[in-house]
């Protein structure tokens, strides 16, 4: 569900007319709406409620200070991957000790500060990594608490470059070297042993690669849980979301089997639940699209239309820059009119004005007639939008606004252009 809405034809967000709020705050424009939010977090943890469940908003997806802070008052640990990203959650008011730090390259300064904040648990993705952090820990006298990221060779089945469980991929520690290396910490006198960790990918809509993987984990973390006195299962993120709502698959629609209705949390939580509550350890998870993914959308504006001879070119002014998934996954995002057009539609390209060829939205989709001083929206874009966006072409990055309820929150300032330089100097 989300709260994006026509209302006599025009495209709402909350109780806001998006094309008031794009006249108002200029475009490209991101915005985000609360309620889905909220909505989207207290529904996965509904479904999940009868385990000892820990939710971990997978901040990579939508870092943005007003995102972290509502999630946080609604009671939302966090996955982070930088000291960048605890910083931000300690900004928003979020405490380190709801914090899980991942990641395969974690620096001395980045687990300096996140020991001496007190992070609940970094998952540890090498051998390097955890004899790097028990230096550390030793260095500063305190311990520091770990789990190890399992690799546990599991294809998601989702596009190459999300999919994290497999040998290929630069995630994890091999499932058949996990428990050497617990037998080797459990040794180290500055580490705490808390829990072990899987993550097989992202966009992941039907729940049979969860099961597989949990599936072939069950046994060891028994093992680790009696023999070492872990006290979580972290079973990763990767719930995936509704792109396309003409496909019933309800995904990026390269990859997934449209014969496949979409995954919801009560169809996780049905298959996960009765494998994991038996364990009886605290059970996290990582969501992070599944929150903000369809709580953003992108608004832009048309500033020409280009017709040859084969193909009709809306050409706005969003680009790869401020949405790059769709260059850099071949992802699809629906398009829409901020205000119902009449007339047949037409099959064009949505293309943005950076200088290359891959600065494409869309090629070939079926579009309402538009015109120049149209604006759309981009819908689907609350995870992994701003978060990946740029100064390419030394392009300003967009404002973001967060509505809630009848209030509008100024989530970000629009960059200007001497916020491009900011930080360099003339010889």
């Amino acid at each position: 569900m989300h709260d994006f809405y026509l209302k006599r034809g025009k495209l709402y967000a909350e109780k806001h007319s998006i094309d008031a709020l794009a006249k108002k705050y200029g475009t490209p424009l991101y915005i985000y709406s609360a309620n889905t939010l909220k909505q989207h977090y207290h529904k996965l943890r509904k479904a999940l409620d009868s385990l000892d469940i820990r939710i971990c908003y997978a901040m990579k997806a939508n870092s943005n200070l007003a995102v972290l802070s509502l999630l946080a008052k609604e009671g939302a640990s966090f996955d982070i991957v930088s000291g960048g990203e605890l910083f931000r959650v300690l900004k928003a008011g979020g405490k380190a000790k709801d914090c899980t730090f991942a990641g395969v390259g974690k620096t001395r300064q980045e687990i300096e500060y996140a020991i001496k904040k007190g992070v609940y648990c970094f998952i540890v993705e090498s051998s390097a990594e955890l004899d790097f952090i028990h230096h550390i820990a030793k260095k500063l006298k305190k311990k520091a608490p770990i789990a190890f990221r399992v690799n546990p060779d599991v294809d998601a089945g989702t596009h190459e470059k999300i999919t994290t469980g497999t040998y290929k991929n630069k995630f994890g520690i091999a499932y058949n070297e996990v428990e050497g290396l617990y037998e080797r910490a459990a040794k180290m006198k500055y580490l705490k042993m808390c829990g072990v960790q899987i993550h097989i990918g992202s966009q992941i809509t039907t729940p049979g690669p969860f099961k597989a993987a949990i599936e072939k984990m069950i046994p060891m973390v028994k093992r680790l849980r009696d023999q070492y006195g872990i006290e979580f299962f972290d079973i990763g993120g990767g719930i995936g979301i509704v792109y396309d709502p003409a496909l019933e698959s309800g995904s990026d629609q390269w990859w997934q089997n449209q014969n496949e209705p979409p995954m919801t949390p009560e169809t996780y939580a049905n298959v996960l639940v009765p494998l994991l509550k038996p364990l009886g350890l605290k059970i996290m998870i990582e969501p992070g699209r599944f929150i903000a993914g369809n709580a953003g959308i992108l608004v832009s504006e048309v500033v020409y239309i280009k017709r040859t001879e084969k193909k009709n070119f809306v050409i706005v002014n969003a680009a790869m820059n401020d949405l790059v998934r769709p260059s850099m996954y071949e992802a699809y995002h629906e398009i829409v009119p901020l205000k119902a057009k009449k007339g047949e539609y037409i099959s064009s390209d949505v293309v943005g004005p950076i200088c290359e060829s891959g600065d494409t939205f869309c090629k070939d989709q079926l579009l309402a007639p538009l015109e120049a001083g149209d604006r759309l929206a981009f819908l689907s874009a609350g995870a992994y939008g701003f978060v990946m966006a740029s100064n390419y072409n030394s392009r300003p990055r967009a404002a973001e606004l967060l509505v809630d309820g009848s209030k509008v929150h100024l989530a970000r300032k629009r960059e200007s252009e001497r916020d491009l330089i900011r930080g360099e100097a003339v010889l």
